[in-house]
């Protein structure tokens, strides 16, 4: 796992997305707000995404991106987004290597078994550098909290 801390640089990245390729480089002297999910179309992460969706003309209005990353297809993504009319970009990360370099692929349990999997977490960049990180995010409010301090970033 990476040194991954609020204050140091943001690890790099590159995503696919519906888009096109993202870089963290394209958001050099902007604010990026990249947040993990583990899958697409199941209950907290539909809510998660439609909360930022319903939050997109507030992050906008300050300047702000959100990008969702799973490992899940850019067509699984692009299913996703129509069925829920989805504004934030997602980006694909079938390997996982983004998702590890941000320290989001941990262990977890589920009825006593160990396995591992992403961790919901959130991560405010400003120009390349980590401004916030919020791990084992509870969904209700997240989207709020997220916009709160990326306004005040």
């Amino acid at each position: 796992m990476s040194n991954v801390a609020e204050g140091a640089p943001a690890p790099d990245f590159e995503l696919a997305t519906a888009e096109g390729p993202l870089k963290l480089a394209d958001f050099k002297g902007k604010t990026l707000v990249l947040y993990f999910y583990p899958k697409d179309d199941t209950t907290g992460c539909t809510r998660e995404a439609q909360d930022f969706t319903a939050l997109a003309p507030q992050f906008a209005k300050a300047g702000v991106t959100v990008v969702g990353v799973s490992k899940d297809s850019l067509a699984k993504h692009d299913k996703f987004a129509k069925k829920y009319d989805l504004n934030v970009r997602l980006g694909s990360d079938p390997e996982g290597e983004v998702i590890q370099r941000y320290g989001s692929w941990v262990q977890k349990t589920l009825y006593g078994r160990e396995y591992m999997g992403i961790d919901r977490s959130t991560f405010l960049i400003k120009d390349g550098v980590i401004k916030r990180i919020w791990r084992k995010v509870k969904v209700a409010d997240h989207a709020q909290k997220v916009l709160e301090a990326a306004s005040a970033a």
